[in-house]
């Protein structure tokens, strides 16, 4: 059989700190510490432990060289049967296909190493942000400021006032007075449907191709509303739709050539359980209309920026780009909209049948009407939002 190493690997030693009565006994400071060695592969996404022999065996493997496994000598034979069981070893025989597959699928993505490590082990699986909140005491921005301390200051300083050189202020038009309205939504009307115009204005609006650039007959490019590095729109919209005329409730994927809706599959059970779990139980967001899974198709953008150190960031950029205009959009048309990184992007993707390798989760927003009333704070301090709505 011949073996390779898998593509993709970071080897991080961690420390873990205990306590330990013994030691304080003894005169010490009563912390015990064990370093544990662990295997970062982004084609597994799961943190694998490995011990000495398997931690030099690793290093002794090519990536990208297949050898003949008798080459090794007998010696690594323990270390090399579970390091092929776990994956972080490819072999060439039809018990490690699976492994292979995946790891060959990383490779054809060009993901640059360090980027494929932060994506896949940042993701969340049945995390809990609410009672995160809770349970270290920063619910509330005075609670913060109690247990983390005081943060950095509001605004960077770095010259004396004398030194400043004032501008003049913009006289306010129809703009300004859109940006300013423009709040972070955590009260939706559940009980108020979205006209189904309405619903396809915001799609049209963000998500939409309103244009085409045919290179050839297998190479084009979209113009959108936002911008996207290398003009390449990776970025694809997966819904959740709740409240919504005309539109079924359940999961769907928005083709944005043709401006139409794809229906996928039902989550496995109700669909608001799966919505509290994709937002990480954050109740406030799981009650809009409309929640959009922004997932990018990491091979679109690796293909043109391959192993390239920045291509991460332009996807992230892009992301940022379409939740301005999902904001604006919606605080035009009299709604409200929310972006959140909180998600659990596991669950999400086995939902839209994701693979994190090619295409993955990376955040979520979403729209629907305000509710009347704020039961969950908003920051809306020049009080363009809720006062206007009293009034």
């Amino acid at each position: 059989m011949r073996i390779r190493r898998c593509a993709v690997l970071l080897l991080e030693p961690r420390e873990e700190v205990g306590f330990d009565l013994e030691h304080l006994l003894a005169g010490g400071n009563g912390l015990s510490r064990e370093c544990r060695w662990l295997a970062l592969a982004p084609h597994l996404g799961a943190e694998i432990e490995v011990d000495a022999a398997e931690r030099e065996l690793l290093g002794a493997v090519s990536p990208s060289e297949w050898i003949d496994a008798r080459e090794l000598g007998p010696d690594t034979a323990t270390a090399l049967k579970r390091l092929l069981k776990e994956g972080l070893l490819i072999g060439s025989g039809k018990r490690h296909a699976a492994h292979r597959e995946r790891d060959e699928r990383l490779r054809t993505t060009y993901w640059h190493p360090l980027a494929g490590v932060l994506h896949a082990f940042t993701r969340w699986n049945g995390a809990d942000a609410v009672a995160n909140m809770r349970d270290s005491g920063t619910e509330t921005a005075l609670q913060m400021r109690d247990v983390l301390g005081a943060p950095p200051v509001e605004a960077a300083d770095r010259s004396g006032a004398a030194q400043r050189l004032p501008l003049p202020r913009s006289v306010p038009t129809a703009f300004d007075e859109l940006m300013a309205r423009r709040t972070t939504c955590r009260n939706f009307d559940t009980a108020r449907l979205l006209p189904h115009a309405l619903f396809a204005q915001l799609l049209d609006r963000v998500f939409a191709a309103k244009a085409q650039v045919r290179v050839s007959d297998d190479t084009v490019f979209l113009k959108k509303t936002s911008p996207s590095g290398g003009g390449l729109h990776p970025v694809e919209a997966y819904l959740a739709v709740q409240h919504v005329e005309g539109v079924a409730p359940g999961l769907y994927h928005y083709h944005a050539a043709e401006h139409a809706l794809e229906p996928m599959p039902s989550p496995d059970g109700p669909l608001r359980e799966f919505v509290m779990q994709a937002v990480a139980q954050q109740h406030w967001f799981a009650d809009a209309h409309v929640l959009v899974l922004l997932s990018p198709r990491f091979d679109r953008t690796n293909w043109k920026y391959r192993h390239h150190a920045k291509a991460y960031r332009v996807v992230a950029l892009e992301a940022g780009h379409l939740s301005q205009t999902l904001y604006l959009s919606a605080t035009e048309a009299g709604l409200g909209a929310f972006i959140t990184g909180a998600i659990n992007e596991v669950e999400v993707e086995r939902a839209f049948g994701l693979d994190h390798i090619s295409q993955g989760a990376l955040a979520m927003c979403g729209f629907g009407w305000r509710g009347e009333v704020m039961e969950t704070t908003e920051l809306d301090p020049a009080n363009e939002v809720w006062i206007a709505a009293d009034g």
